[in-house]
């Protein structure tokens, strides 16, 4: 009876955030909710640097080359790499996305051997053979171009970012096969400086760094995603937009999590408009 009890309390609880959703979307003009990572490639928020450095890297890439990207948390990297892999026809590209993170030199070759589907047992050298031949059969079989997105490759430990020689090394380094994209936070570009990868950062294309976005990109990110999710007006005054760039100091990613708090708190309320107020009650319940 109980499990019963929990099991109808449980539905409930569901069916009141259904409906708080739904008055909250009614509230504000909205088809969707606003401000989720849920967001096609062509709906990112267009910003003149982010263009340039996608460009960028984009040259780099079909020149079958080597590019780090770097920036803070919530400074836009995985959105713009996002919008890159979008770029780049399914036909022509293999695009295979590691999670780098702090792996050694043995489990990175295996991370690699495990994303290009080969036998992922055996010694480094085995299985960085693997991965290279692997890479090889893309163009040479398949008539496609492989590139290698390694995230979090700012806890790269040093020999595993010098593998990346290895990896790139094809026919004594007189043929380019695989394009590699590091994608990383600030201390990413303090690695690339270490004498030990003196041969690894020569080899890179393009090193672009992603910054936090100014006060009057912080609103005009607001309005973005509010009318990519229907909304015909910003709901946010003058004040609480302000708020929002100076809580956040410009990171999309607490930007989200402030705003759509910040919804649900006016909803509540019953008003139409979120303030400043909000957007300060919205601070105790959001990390930033």
């Amino acid at each position: 009876m109980a499990a019963r009890a929990r099991t109808s309390q449980s539905g409930a609880q569901r069916g009141r955030g259904r409906q708080q959703s739904g008055d909250l979307l009614s509230r504000f003009g909205l088809r969707t909710m606003p401000f989720t990572r849920e967001l096609r490639p062509r709906d990112h928020f267009p910003l003149d640097e982010h263009d340039e450095v996608l460009r960028a890297l984009l040259k780099v890439i079909h020149a079958r080359g080597m590019a780090a990207l770097e920036g803070p948390a919530g400074g836009g990297k995985t959105a713009l790499v996002r919008r890159l892999v979008a770029e780049l026809p399914e036909a022509r590209f293999q695009t295979r996305y590691v999670l780098a993170g702090s792996l050694g030199v043995r489990d990175a070759c295996r991370e690699l051997s495990v994303t290009l589907g080969v036998d992922s047992s055996g010694s480094r050298p085995v299985l960085l053979r693997r991965v290279k031949e692997a890479l090889l059969r893309c163009p040479d079989e398949r008539g496609v171009h492989p590139v290698l997105l390694l995230d979090d490759a700012h806890e790269l430990k040093l020999e595993v970012l010098g593998l990346l020689k290895a990896l790139t090394n094809y026919e004594m380094d007189s043929r380019l096969v695989v394009s590699v994209l590091l994608v990383g936070q600030p201390r990413l570009r303090d690695l690339l400086r270490r004498v030990e990868l003196e041969d690894v950062a020569g080899r890179l294309g393009v090193v672009a760094t992603l910054g936090l976005l100014s006060r009057e990109a912080t609103a005009r990110y607001v309005e973005h995603r509010l009318t990519i999710a229907g909304a015909r007006r910003v709901p946010f005054d003058a004040g609480a937009l302000e708020a929002l760039a100076e809580i956040t100091r410009g990171n999309m990613r607490a930007v989200d999590h402030m705003a759509i708090r910040s919804l649900e708190l006016a909803d509540e309320q019953g008003t139409e408009v979120v303030d400043a107020s909000h957007v300060q009650a919205a601070a105790r319940w959001v990390c930033v």
